[in-house]
């Protein structure tokens, strides 16, 4: 047998429900969008949630809502919501960065025109190393860009400070993206992730917390952005405008993309949210807990940090170990399956302009690894996979 490492979760009813939608004449961008958006508005305490195909979608377009849309006259309205001298995006502008992730995350900022500087990763979480965000703060940086990775929440007060000494070194805030591809269901101090005033984006890709098939959101800061974003993530059409002929737009004053989500991946969404917290999220948090219990003094084993206030919903479980190849050779003979889950975005040709010393990153490759965690594993599967790291390797 293999215990997986991820596994999709579909409600029973997410066939009904699209079957419903795939019956009606009406699959593209309809009411079935509109009450998944006014669901995970209510579900993640936001009015401004724009729904898109992908999560990669949703990080297109923060960062082309940061851009002028009148570059001759410089009008940000509606942009500079963090800071009244924000001076907007120009050539050679660049966004800090973290190489752990999926490279979804940081691709966008090239699709936009822009630089990434890589910033290293703090060993205890996995998450940006805040110091070294600060220390590579210059007049260039118009993006913070950070994940929270496997849901673990990063220190989003802290970023707030760091934004504010930007401020008073270069005279504006650079705007902070959370990518919170893992985060559905994490709280940072008692709120839940994606309600702290930043641009944030969440992946309903097939093996989240919460799926769509695929699908993701677009978090906007402000009901300025939540309309822009709505209009550029279909062509640049006002849906919402009285059009004379129902299938000839208007004028276009900004072009925008193809990237909303459509009825049937909306239905899905919806029949999965109504069992996501019960039947998925309380399942990871619940195994997560027991191995924070049973890891915690084993040989050759360092778990993460698991601060007051951070609530993660441990979509992956990470851990350091000694002798990563061999403890991954015994994992694989017991019929458990591990990974890293993402690869080093640096290591990518595509980026090899942008490389830098990242001696933490460096170390934690070697060291992390993620065991299965999921709704999927029952109790007697994670004493089984406890006992197995016990053991040794």
């Amino acid at each position: 047998f293999m215990i997986p490492l991820f596994k999709v979760y579909m409600s029973k009813n997410a066939s009904k429900e699209a079957t419903k939608v795939l019956n009606s004449g009406f699959i593209g961008q309809g009411p079935i969008v509109e009450q998944f958006e006014e669901a995970l508005q209510q579900r993640l305490h936001h009015p401004h949630i724009v729904t898109t195909n992908s999560a990669t979608s949703a990080e297109h377009l923060a960062i082309r809502m940061l851009q002028d849309p009148d570059k001759n006259q410089k009008n940000f309205d509606g942009l500079a919501f963090w800071d009244s001298n924000w001076p907007g995006i120009q050539e050679g502008d660049e966004a800090l960065c973290t190489s752990l992730t999926c490279t979804a995350t940081n691709f966008p900022v090239l699709a936009n025109g822009m630089k990434i500087k890589w910033v290293d990763v703090d060993p205890n979480n996995l998450n940006m190393d805040l110091d070294d965000l600060e220390r590579k703060l210059s007049p260039t940086t118009k993006i913070i860009y950070v994940v929270h990775w496997g849901g673990y929440p990063i220190d989003l007060d802290r970023v707030k400070q760091i934004q504010e000494r930007c401020n008073q070194l270069y005279g504006f805030k650079p705007a902070v993206i959370e990518d919170c591809a893992h985060s559905f269901g994490s709280n940072y101090k008692g709120n839940p992730i994606g309600s702290y005033g930043n641009y944030a984006t969440f992946s309903f890709q097939a093996i989240k917390h919460l799926t769509s098939v695929d699908g993701g959101i677009l978090i906007c800061p402000h009901e300025k952005l939540y309309k822009r974003a709505k209009v550029l993530r279909w062509y640049g059409i006002d849906r919402d405008d009285n059009r004379k002929d129902f299938r000839c737009e208007a004028d276009i004053p900004e072009w925008g993309y193809k990237f909303h989500m459509n009825d049937v991946n909306a239905s899905i969404g919806l029949a999965n949210l109504k069992e996501v917290d019960e039947n998925v999220i309380s399942k990871h948090k619940a195994n997560a807990h027991y191995y924070n219990e049973q890891l915690k003094d084993v040989n050759g084993v360092t778990l993460l940090e698991n601060k007051e206030g951070y609530d993660s919903a441990y979509w992956i479980y990470t851990i350091k170990v000694k002798r990563q190849d061999d403890f991954m050779r015994m994992m694989q003979k017991k019929g458990i399956m591990v990974s890293r889950v993402h690869e080093r975005n640096d290591k990518h040709t595509c980026v090899q302009e942008f490389r830098c010393a990242l001696p933490n990153l460096d170390k934690i490759v070697k060291e992390m690894i993620c065991i299965p965690v999921g709704w999927w594993v029952t109790k007697e599967q994670r004493e089984y996979i406890v006992e197995s790291i016990k053991n040794g390797w």
